[in-house]
């Protein structure tokens, strides 16, 4: 389905699974530990028989990008992801207008003992098509070596294709005629890519929160199967801060306060190196270490456990496989493998994601830019906040003589930790143990999420992800999410879907 003409068609009809479930063919071999008796057997049938339904209700979502930063397709993205909510049997569903972009809640109540919290995101990052081996928003389904064919598109695994897959696991309980174990509550926002600067607005609006506080806990649905089939359970992630420092001519005060000949710059000050000059006063000289006034202050050292835990990843780890996937060949400062997963876990960052300045086609033009513009994201550890961070930067740059370099945030927010004896974290551990999966305690994360919106107050529950399945190429081109494994360790499309289903089993059992 093309989008571009977004009014035409009817995207109800396009979404509804239900109504579109086809003789999907099996696949070939189920995870192990998947009960194949009573109730379950009857969900996996249905699952199986509904893969062409769930494909295509992946398909018409990824062609429809929702791109907060470009402001593109965003109350758009609001509408059509309550409408997945409705088909896949969620109550009292709310458009919720913020600051921002709207969010989007609903629940399901079927009067069970126990509460689930699944948060979503509708938006995707931008792309280039001329990057992609295959369109960005058509769906095809490729073939990934070692995995198996897989569906390739943006937003295909961030977090379309988990959620996708997790939507499946309630169109196919309740086409079994089984009932949910748990309640549910849904909260999906559009900021996620942009650091969700509103979200908070959303789960502190006083009928989400009141939902929100009953839960158990919340999780976001996730592929991160690696090719042994392992995953990780993340007792945290970090925070993140993402903005612009801008120096110009016009607030500089010196330079010209437009592009100019370059040949003009024997007696013309430049902005850009203006923008260099500040930013190197932001790292250590091999741009490693954060160097900002008072950073490490709150700085919270890893705990005993926390280091036994990246002790026994790095053994877990394959470093030889993580090196050629990243594309390097040594970590920072010629580490070793447990002492870079370490400084993975206990270091806040300072990372230049983008330099903008004068031209940057093909070819050179000869000017002097009246503006630079450089793009950051700032990680976060615990005890650190956003808060603070943000004040501490704007008073280095003041201190070091840089009032004029402009600091535009764009969203962010604190560290997520949670406590590995929470029921949230011993059912994500239970659950992949029965369907035979490796799952590693993970200190933390070093990517971020909104999770501190949950685990701070008011909210105050865990926060984690959860999910089989595979996919990769988030944020960056030629995105994948699994549909089809090839891989007998590795969830395809239906196993990932029956693994979010005997979560919501364990979760309902467990003491």
């Amino acid at each position: 389905m093309d989008f571009r003409n977004i009014d035409k068609p009817n995207r109800r009809d396009l979404i509804r699974g239900t109504a579109m479930l086809g003789a999907g063919a099996m696949f070939m071999r189920p995870l192990p530990l998947l009960a194949q008796s009573g109730g379950i057997a009857a969900i996996r049938k249905v699952a199986e028989a509904g893969k062409d339904a769930s494909i295509k209700r992946l398909r018409d979502w990824i062609a429809l990008p929702s791109i907060a930063a470009e402001n593109r397709n965003m109350p758009e993205g609001a509408a059509y992801m309550a409408e997945l909510a409705k088909d896949a049997g969620f109550t009292n569903i709310e458009i919720v207008p913020t600051d921002g972009h709207p969010g989007v809640f609903g629940t399901i109540d079927v009067g069970a003992k126990r509460t689930l919290g699944i948060y979503f995101m509708y938006d995707v990052k931008q792309y280039d098509p001329a990057e992609w081996s295959s369109p960005p928003l058509e769906g095809k389904l490729v073939e990934r070596p070692g995995f198996g064919s897989a569906m390739m598109g943006r937003g295909a695994v961030n977090q379309k294709g988990p959620e996708a897959t997790f939507l499946a696991a309630l169109h196919a309980i309740r086409a079994a005629g089984a009932k949910l174990p748990v309640n549910i509550v849904l909260v999906c926002e559009g900021e996620e890519e942009i650091g969700s600067p509103h979200f908070r607005q959303i789960a502190t609006k006083p009928n989400v929160l009141a939902a929100l506080k009953k839960c158990e806990g919340i999780f976001i649905p996730a592929g991160w199967q690696d090719k042994n089939g392992n995953v990780s359970v993340n007792l945290g992630s970090k925070g993140i801060i993402e903005l612009e420092l801008v120096a110009s001519g016009e607030k500089w005060g010196r330079g010209p306060k437009g592009d100019v000949h370059s040949s003009l710059k024997a007696m013309v000050d430049s902005p850009a190196w203006r923008l260099v000059s500040a930013l190197n006063t932001l790292v250590s000289p091999d741009g490693n270490t954060p160097a900002i006034d008072g950073w490490f202050e709150n700085v919270r050292p890893l705990t005993a456990r926390e280091k036994t835990l990246i002790a026994e990843a790095a053994k877990l780890g394959d470093e030889a496989q993580q090196k050629q996937v990243l594309g390097i060949k040594t970590w920072i400062d010629n580490l070793s493998y447990p002492d870079a997963l370490t400084r993975l876990a206990q270091e806040p960052t300072v990372n230049i994601e983008g330099l903008v300045a004068g031209y940057t086609g093909p070819g050179g033009k000869t000017v002097l830019p009246g503006r630079a513009v450089a793009k950051l994201d700032l990680r976060l550890v615990p005890n650190q906040t956003r808060a603070e961070a943000e004040k501490k930067l704007r008073a280095h740059l003041d201190k070091h003589g840089f009032t004029d370099v402009e600091m535009n945030v764009s969203g962010g927010y604190d560290p997520t930790e949670v406590d590995e004896n929470s029921r949230l974290i011993r059912t994500e551990l239970a659950t992949y143990k029965k369907l035979g999966v490796q799952a590693n305690l993970n200190a933390r994360l070093a990517g971020s999420w909104p999770g501190a919106t949950f685990t701070a107050p008011p909210v105050s529950i865990p926060a984690g992800h959860f999910g089989t399945g595979h996919g990769a190429g988030a944020h960056a081109p030629d995105e994948y999410y699994l549909i089809d494994s090839t891989n007998p360790k590795v969830a395809g499309l239906v196993d990932a879907t029956m693994g979010y289903a005997e979560f919501l089993y364990t979760l309902a059992a467990i003491k």
